[in-house]
């Protein structure tokens, strides 16, 4: 019981990590590949379940069986199924990932090659930890510091705090997000302050899935630029192909509801059935929407910060927005090409007045909802 009053002091993403997670090490939870994927097509577990307690010996054996990088595929976390162990701050990397442009993963990489030899070894990759894990502390629900040691246990694997990470001057100004958080990092060069510390943080904390998929079993491997992009790449084209998926009943394509009613999960639309009932009614025959043009329309919506900005250009110029310009929109801003018949889809979803012009304001809110999974 008092392991579950904890969730009453936990953030809304660390609950939704400790209501996924089924496994435990050494007072540390871990989710298995299974349960990350769970977690981020899911609104709730498939089964309910305690966490069960692993063995040096069971974890070895997962670790053993993990496959090296040059093996990744957008199979890989479906293939591993209950045979791997992600950490906290892994799941935060990871979340990270889905919701970053292409172009964001040159930056990403650069961010942990702290010495710029466009190699990342397992030192650099583990400051990492001690970023989010700062970041997470600022996100702390004040209450009982006991209760707030065994949660930071759970998720970290250790009691005490250590020393500030983000030493600035301007502290209160907190970046908004994880992703923020690296790059203002970045910015103010603390790797190398952090880099010091990695050895600590390395010998306290035990091997993870992802440790030994990019660094080999004794960790002494390097990854380049090409499998990391390989390994973001597989794992946005693998959680979509699981959705698409999950809807298209193996056939090639999902229906225009279907792809509706993907696009309005996560997000604070109250009333789906009013935008569900708007596109039924000017829809009337079904075309379906193809993986590839599923995929183009995520893909897109990684970019979405830079089509608001062009999108915003309209705005001032006082010009409705159509399909043709929301169509050159998204290439200019984002090199994507939609196809017409998603283009038109998504209209038929989000034009409520039937003007045949976009809502920016409440199309880019929504949108924004979306692509975070509900976190924003």
């Amino acid at each position: 019981s008092d392991l579950e009053d904890l969730h009453l002091y936990a953030t809304p993403r660390e609950q939704r990590f400790r209501r996924f997670a089924s496994l435990e090490f050494e007072g540390q939870l871990y989710m298995t590949p299974y349960d990350f994927i769970q977690a981020v097509t899911s609104d709730e577990p498939k089964r309910t379940k305690k966490w069960r307690s692993l063995s040096k010996q069971e974890l070895n054996q997962i670790l053993m069986e993990t496959p090296p990088v040059w093996k990744g595929s957008s199979k890989l976390f479906r293939n591993l199924n209950e045979k791997g162990v992600i950490s906290y701050t892994e799941y935060l990397f990871l979340l990270c990932i889905l919701t970053k442009p292409h172009a964001g993963f040159r930056i990403a990489f650069n961010m942990f090659d702290t010495d710029g030899n466009e190699m990342v070894d397992k030192k650099e990759f583990l400051v990492l930890q001690e970023i989010f894990r700062k970041k997470n502390e600022k996100r702390e629900r004040k209450g009982d510091e006991e209760k707030r040691a065994m949660l930071r246990l759970q998720l970290y694997g250790y009691h005490t705090s250590t020393n500030s990470v983000l030493k600035t001057e301007g502290e209160d100004l907190e970046p908004r997000s994880y992703w923020d958080t690296l790059r203002r990092s970045t910015s103010q060069a603390l790797f190398s302050d952090l880099a010091e510390r990695a050895d600590d943080i390395s010998s306290s904390l035990s091997d993870t899935t992802l440790l030994v998929h990019f660094f080999g079993k004794k960790g002494k491997a390097e990854l380049n630029f090409e499998d990391f992009y390989r390994f973001m790449d597989n794992l946005q084209t693998e959680v979509l192909e699981i959705e698409f998926l999950s809807y298209s009943n193996g056939m090639n394509t999902i229906s225009e509801e279907d792809f509706a009613h993907i696009l309005l999960r996560y997000t604070n639309v109250e009333n789906t059935s009013s935008y569900l009932e708007n596109m039924r009614c000017r829809i009337p025959e079904e075309k379906g929407i193809t993986f590839e043009e599923f995929r183009s329309f995520f893909q897109f919506l990684n970019n979405l910060e830079d089509f608001a900005i062009a999108m915003q250009m309209y705005n001032f110029a006082s010009r409705s927005i159509g399909q043709d310009e929301f169509k050159r929109a998204v290439y200019v801003a984002t090199g994507v090409k939609l196809s017409p018949h998603l283009v038109n889809t998504v209209f038929k979803i989000f034009d409520v007045d039937r003007d045949d012009q976009l809502s920016y304001k409440e199309f880019i809110g929504i949108m924004k909802d979306r692509l975070n999974r509900g976190f924003r």
